[in-house]
């Protein structure tokens, strides 16, 4: 994260601020430890999600592309 800009970087510190925050108010009873352990469980659900999201889009337009050069292939 040293290589991306100092914009980069504090929008990161602030994403993870607000998921801690986020965790530290609905769960009074946790110490320091189980809230970084939350947010951190929190933030790699959501990426995993994310990165299947991406998958499934780059899966859909790889198959429609093979789609497009088929019928251009049948047309020549």
């Amino acid at each position: 994260m040293s290589d991306s800009g100092d914009d980069h970087v504090a929008r990161v510190v602030n994403y993870v601020n607000e998921k801690v925050n986020e965790i530290a108010k609905n769960s009074n009873n946790f110490n320091n430890l189980n809230v970084a352990i939350l947010t951190a469980l929190n933030i790699a659900d959501e990426f995993i999600k994310s990165k299947a999201v991406e998958e499934s889009k780059y899966n859909q337009l790889e198959s429609r592309s093979e789609q497009l050069i088929n019928l251009i292939n049948e047309t020549q």
